[in-house]
């Protein structure tokens, strides 16, 4: 029973399957830094910087976000590394069913699962509501009942915009990989289109004072608003699900992961000043912080481009969290662990067509029916445990003889580098809600039992 537990996939056998998954290997690093912004900049810019700063953490929130990108750039340096090794799709999840076995790999995977399923429904609850604020300037109005999550005191039933942003990027990832992720990069060069312009605009607004006191919560207030900012850089690890459709990755997997931190931070950073600096942070407890200190300084023209900003900035979330769990569920199926309908690949598009449509239509329900705060912490805890196993992992790649590991980019300052990270992970999970742990379980123990019910019995592993 244990060596079933923890059979490990063999590496030379997976690559010699990925011959025939027949995907196209069509993006470069400039493709890869594309897909990284484009999942990372987003909700973590045009929101949580106000919620976070008016409840945790000030104007000390440029810490937070420091911080947050530190305990990132640990786990990235891990991807990095383990993902020009074994260059194959499932990120986390196939890097611990090769190097741990195949129990801990399920976790991992089911922990990945609600990393990016519930951060599609939380950015696209998001988009929701800039959207609606948007059309609104154009008289029309959605439904009170249909533009909400479930709330029958407040009147709303069903969050319908949510729905329809979900099914929307699912058919344009149904074009086929090169032709979405050219619109991809065109949504993410307007997107930091409109980003550059707030700062470069609000700067001249800035009020030194709003940034005193800069850490009015003190540095645990800093330490709570990273925990919750993590979420803002969730994504990046969503390019090492591109690994299989991907030129040369030994050299393009860490330009795309390193390089999209590096510019999410900077970006982070420097809008935070700005917003902070503009309006003071108790006032920042709004849906729209970025719009509404556009607001307050009547720049009505640059707070109608920022909330179209906002927009298109949370589709291009969506959309890459959206590929990244495609990606992760045909790894599933892949091994066997859940239905092989689920790994299909279509011969014309070359992509898991019927898996991106089942995908879609159950993340939908979530954004449909449940409210952003919860879908957001449950998102961070997810991210959160499969950075550490990544960490982990990379002690575990070297000490180890796998057939068929790649050689290629290395963590440098090994093995600090990788068990700094593990603990910075372990230390961010416990500042996390009791409701985010209590959930999380549940969710684990859901996972068990489908691994026990299916997963095991089916795993290719088993043949």
């Amino acid at each position: 029973m244990k060596n079933q537990l923890f059979r490990k996939l063999p590496l030379d056998q997976l690559l010699n399957k990925q011959g025939t998954a027949h995907f196209n290997k069509s993006m470069n690093a400039s493709d890869l830094i594309a897909l990284g912004v484009g999942a990372v900049v987003g909700t973590g810019i045009f929101i949580l910087p106000g919620t976070v700063a008016a409840e945790h953490a000030g104007p000390a929130i440029v810490f937070s976000f420091i911080f947050a990108a530190i305990v990132c750039a640990f786990s990235a340096l891990c991807y990095s590394e383990l993902s020009s090794a074994i260059p194959v799709a499932g990120s986390a999840y196939t890097y611990s069913y090769v190097i741990f076995g195949e129990l801990i790999a399920w976790i991992i995977g089911w922990s990945l699962l609600l990393e990016y399923g519930l951060a599609v429904a939380a950015v696209a609850t998001g988009w929701s509501a800039y959207f609606q604020s948007l059309i609104e300037g154009f008289g029309i109005h959605v439904p009170k009942a249909l533009s909400g999550p479930l709330n029958p005191s407040e009147g709303t039933f069903i969050n319908l915009p949510a729905i329809f942003i979900i099914v929307l990027l699912a058919a344009i990832l149904s074009l086929g990989i090169r032709e979405s992720n050219r619109l991809n990069k065109i949504m993410v060069f307007i997107k930091l289109g409109i980003i550059l312009l707030f700062i470069f605009v609000g700067v001249f607004y800035v009020k030194p004072e709003n940034w005193q006191p800069f850490a009015p919560f003190g540095f645990k207030g800093i330490l709570t608003g990273a925990a919750l900012v993590i979420f803002a850089y969730l994504g990046f690890d969503s390019v090492s699900s591109a690994a299989e459709e991907v030129k040369n990755p030994q050299r393009n997997m860490p330009i795309g992961i390193i390089g999209t931190l590096v510019i999410c931070t900077i970006l982070y950073v420097a809008v935070s000043l700005v917003l902070t600096g503009m309006v003071p942070y108790t006032e920042l407890n709004v849906g729209n912080p970025v719009a509404y200190a556009m607001e307050l300084a009547n720049l009505d023209w640059v707070f109608g481009i920022i909330s179209l900003g906002a927009v298109i900035s949370m589709m291009t979330v969506i959309f890459v969290m959206m590929y990244g769990g495609t990606r992760l569920v045909y790894s599933f199926a892949r091994d066997g662990m859940l239905p092989k309908v689920l790994s299909e690949i279509h011969p014309r598009l070359k992509i898991p067509l019927k898996n991106t449509w089942i995908y879609a239509l159950f993340v939908s329900i979530f954004a449909g029916f449940i409210p952003i705060d919860k879908l957001a912490e449950l998102v961070n805890i997810g991210t959160l445990v499969a950075f550490a196993a990544v960490s982990i992992g990379v002690i575990y790649v070297r000490k180890m003889k796998i057939p068929g590991l790649k050689d290629g980019f290395k963590v440098p300052l090994y093995p600090i580098v990788p068990i700094l990270s593990f603990i910075l992970c372990v230390f961010m999970i416990t500042q996390l809600s009791s409701f985010t742990m209590f959930t999380c379980f549940i969710w684990m123990l859901i996972g068990l039992f489908v691994y026990f019910v299916y997963g095991r019995k089916h795993s290719i592993l088993n043949k």
